[in-house]
Parts: C-alpha cells; sequence; structure tokens
C-alpha cells in the first residue's frame, strides 16, 4: 500500500490509498493576492499568520507555503522570503508543510530550515527541473510533487500527461527516490473551458494508483475557473475526484461546503471509521436559513496547538 510520510517537527500526516483524504491549505500563496504579496514584501506577516491558524482550525492536514511575490530577480528575492514565512509559520502550527517553489535556490534554502519532513512542491518533467530539484529530495529525504508537464507544454492528452508523469517516475528512481515519494499532480483542466476534464482526471488517477502506484494531488480549484458560483463545482468534485482514487489536494480549507465534501467522502470511502470524525466535527451542527452551520464546525482533532507531541519519524 503506498504511503508518502510527511512531518512537521512534531507531528507525522500520511498521504496514502487507504488513509483519509489530504487536505493542503492553499491560502499562504500570494499569487493573485496583491494585498498579501505587499504585506509580505514589506516584512509584514499578519496576514500569513491569521490564514495559517485559520486553515488549521478549518482542519487542513497540511499548509502550502509560497512566497512568490514577483517574477523579478526570483533567484534573489525569493528564498530569503520563502525561509522567513516557512519559520514563522512553521512555528505557529505543528501540521506538516508544502514548500511551494519553481525557484530551486529558494526550495534549498528552506530546506535548510525546515523542520520535520516537508513535501516539495514541485518538480515538471522538463530535464533542467528534474537535475535541479530530485537531487534535493534525494539529499533531504523529502517527497516531492510531480506535475505532468515538461519543455512542451501542459497536453490537452491525458496519455501525454501520463507518459509525463511516468517518465518523472522513473528518473526519480535514478537518484533512489522510492514511488511513494513521488505525489502526481495529473493537472487539472478548467470544467468550463474542457467538458471533458473530468472525465480525463478521473482516467489519469486510475491510471496512476494503478500502474504507477503513486500518490496524488491537484490545484483543486482550477476545475472551477471561469464559472459563476466555482465553490459548487469544487464541492460537487471533491467526492467524485476522492472516489476515482486521488489522496490530497491544494485546496481553501475554510470553505465549509468542500470540507464537508471531504469529510463525507472520508466517511463513504472507508477512511473514516466508524464516521468518527465525521460525528465529532457536526454533532452539534445545526443548519441556518442560508444552509450552513450556525457555528462552523472545528475539526475533530485541532491542529493549531503549539509545538508539543510525539517526534516524527522520517522515511517510509
Amino acid at each position: 500500500m503506498t504511503r508518502t510520510i510527511v512531518a512537521s517537527a512534531t507531528r507525522e500526516a500520511i498521504i496514502g490509498f487507504d488513509q483519509p483524504f489530504c487536505v493542503i491549505g492553499e491560502r499562504i500563496n500570494p499569487t493573485g493576492r496583491k494585498k498579501l504579496a505587499a504585506e509580505m514584501v514589506a516584512g509584514n506577516f499578519d496576514t500569513v499568520r491569521a490564514d495559517a491558524i485559520a486553515q488549521v482550525e478549518a482542519g487542513a492536514t497540511m499548509l502550502d507555503i509560497n512566497a512568490g511575490v514577483t517574477a523579478v530577480n526570483p533567484n534573489e528575492t525569493e528564498p530569503p522570503l520563502l525561509v522567513e514565512t516557512l519559520r514563522i509559520v512553521q512555528e505557529l502550527v505543528d501540521v506538516p508543510l508544502c514548500i511551494d517553489s519553481s525557484v530551486s535556490a529558494a526550495l534549498e534554502a528552506a530546506l535548510a530550515v525546515a523542520k520535520g519532513r516537508p513535501l516539495i512542491n514541485s518538480v515538471t518533467g522538463e530535464v533542467e527541473k528534474l537535475e535541479a530539484i530530485l537531487p534535493l529530495c534525494k539529499k533531504y529525504d523529502v517527497p516531492v510533487v510531480a506535475i505532468s508537464n515538461d519543455e512542451t507544454g501542459i497536453s490537452e492528452d491525458p496519455d501525454v500527461r501520463f507518459a509525463v508523469a511516468k517518465k518523472i517516475v522513473e528518473h526519480a528512481a535514478d537518484y533512489g527516490i522510492k514511488p511513494h515519494d513521488i505525489v502526481v499532480d495529473p493537472l487539472v483542466m478548467p470544467i468550463g473551458a474542457m467538458g471533458t476534464a473530468g472525465q480525463q482526471v478521473f482516467q489519469l488517477l486510475h491510471r496512476l494508483r494503478h500502474e504507477l502506484k503513486v500518490n496524488t494531488t491537484c490545484g483543486l480549484s482550477n476545475i472551477s475557473f471561469g464559472l459563476p458560483n466555482r465553490h459548487g463545482i469544487n464541492a460537487g468534485f471533491i467526492p467524485m475526484v476522492i472516489g476515482a482514487g486521488m489522496t490530497s489536494a491544494i485546496m481553501n480549507p475554510c470553505r465549509p461546503a468542500e470540507m464537508q465534501a471531504v469529510r463525507a467522502a472520508n466517511v463513504l470511502n472507508g477512511t473514516d471509521p466508524d464516521c468518527t470524525n465525521w460525528i465529532r466535527t457536526y454533532r452539534d451542527y445545526a443548519p441556518t436559513a442560508a444552509g450552513e452551520s450556525a457555528a462552523a464546525p472545528t475539526a475533530a482533532a485541532p491542529a493549531s496547538r503549539r509545538r508539543g507531541g510525539r517526534a516524527a519519524r522520517r522515511g517510509a
């Protein structure tokens, strides 16, 4: 059974076929958030702190940390900012982290100060990226997100995207990196632009799970890009993609309908034994006229507590 182990200094999480769906909180990312980007550049991390706590209290298993505030000189500006953001977040919450950058120098700087066993986001099938990122994964013994595109770009053909994923897994093996430490992103296309996007992902997930035997992730909200009521589409997509075999997603855990869909899928998929987490989270649920809970549910095991608890093991 494929299991990808990630950890903070004090807490371990497992991404796996037999595990609850892993929610990777997306909010600490200045892309498309001009106010957050300006704050981070100015050394103001108040929003970062607030987003970290809110996401974990909403039930995030992990947090994605991105500090790509500018395309100007990212090799110089991004490494120190990513390191500072990482330090702040990992001292504030105890969930494992996903270090998100396309700049290899920033990834290495962050890995040098990261505690536990973070997930790296990401590597692509481009030879230059493979040769820059995979040695870091081996050196620091960390798992990596593998995105199914290469020098030719993002193919609309799911067979091509599978071939790129296979190429990355095989290339990683040359560095001694096992498939259980590769989390493939098959690339979710916007359903509004490509009517077969959902079907493509479901087919890809079956192949990735049964042929490559790897865990999977995606930028979940990509599916609804450009459509009205995006959160309704996202909430509908979640149980379908989990049922098809996806084991994690980068998403906004502060959306109650989407987290409710995750928890329901865990119940129906058999990864919430005896409905324990569902009952603990929703036993006091009281719908309002708008259809939401009068009191926002809290996670069964709140993860925003300060550092403490058992030490996490490394490896798989």
